[in-house]
């Protein structure tokens, strides 16, 4: 790509360097939350950066002035290039983060799910007081995805466990977590929308569509923030997509319930699937690590989604292999 239009596409850094006086204690504090509701990182000791865009600007802006009048010092820089870092290092910087307060929402839906009754009706002032917590949860989401600026990995996750926990207590009373019984059509070279920067489970899931439900599905890798449905696209572990997070189920697993596939040689790579993706260790499988450390090396070798699908696509190939020919011999 020429250098004009990659410099058009990925506008750079702005990095707030600052100094503030070890007294009183309160101020560094409120400064340091300031900054994370903007959803700036530390990417250096005292180095905070946002993309570089007018809001950041301004925002940092006002952050910078504060600095200097509560007696520090501070300098706005906007940068291509980080010392040290790549962009795309100073971008997993962000996810990691965005990551994080979505875990800890999907932490809080599942202590909530504990709360509802395993049968019958949920009293009115109960449904009130789980409805309430609820929407202080859907509340953080929110708040979370407004800087969300690389889309996290574990939004799809959280949306997924929310939606579920506000059907259970619609309907008063938990469900079965299952997606719906009667099995999808099989399209035939649809268009298949998903994020861009493909991990674990879009790879998984895109591999899957093509080797088992559309084999002559076409790909389109977007950004979330910019992308606009069209008529006819199917979406995938995307925000409101078709084929998306449901309640404890990862896309992958809610694809193989939807189309009823029930090869026995996926559902190992399906809990593989689900415990890197969801990170909550439901299946504990001693190939969790390995398979993990494949798809990290591949994500940080390979920036172009289609590469991506490709190495991936041959890795789980042999792993399917081996999983059909394991159970072929009889072993467990």
């Amino acid at each position: 790509m020429p250098e004009k239009d990659k410099a058009a596409r990925d506008p750079g850094w702005l990095l707030l360097i600052h100094q503030i006086p070890p007294k009183p204690n309160y101020f560094r504090v409120k400064i340091w939350r300031r900054l994370q509701r903007l959803g700036a990182v530390a990417i250096k000791n005292s180095v905070y950066a946002l993309p570089s865009n007018e809001q950041a600007q301004e925002d940092l802006n006002w952050v910078l002035r504060e600095i200097v009048e509560g007696g520090g010092d501070a300098s706005l820089v906007e940068a291509r290039l980080i010392e040290g870092l790549n962009d795309e290092q100073v971008k997993e910087m962000f996810r990691a983060a965005r990551d994080a307060d979505y875990q800890a929402i999907a932490n809080d839906a599942r202590e909530l799910s504990k709360r509802l009754p395993r049968k019958g009706e949920v009293a009115d002032e109960k449904r009130g007081e789980l409805e309430a917590a609820l929407a202080r949860m859907q509340k953080r989401v929110s708040e979370a995805a407004a800087i969300d600026f690389f889309h996290a990995r574990s939004r799809e996750a959280v949306d997924g466990l929310l939606k579920e926990l506000e059907e259970k207590i619609a309907a008063r009373a938990p469900k079965a977590e299952t997606a719906p019984a009667r099995a999808a059509e099989r399209p035939r070279g649809a268009t298949w929308v998903t994020r861009t920067g493909i991990h674990v489970d879009r790879m998984a899931c895109a591999w899957l569509i093509r080797r088992f439900i559309d084999a002559q599905a076409k790909f389109k890798f977007v950004a979330a923030r910019e992308y606009r449905h069209r008529p006819g696209e199917l979406r995938f572990d995307m925000f409101e997509g078709e084929f998306t997070h449901q309640g404890e189920l990862c896309s992958f697993e809610v694809l193989l319930a939807r189309f009823e596939i029930t090869d026995a040689a996926l559902r190992p790579i399906a809990e593989i699937i689900h415990d890197i993706d969801l990170k909550d260790e439901k299946y504990g499988r001693s190939d969790n690590a390995g398979f993990e450390h494949l798809i990290n090396g591949i994500a940080m070798a390979h920036p172009e989604d289609e590469v991506r699908l490709q190495r991936a696509s041959a890795v789980l190939d042999d792993l399917y292999e081996y999983f059909k020919r394991k159970r072929r011999g009889g072993e467990t």
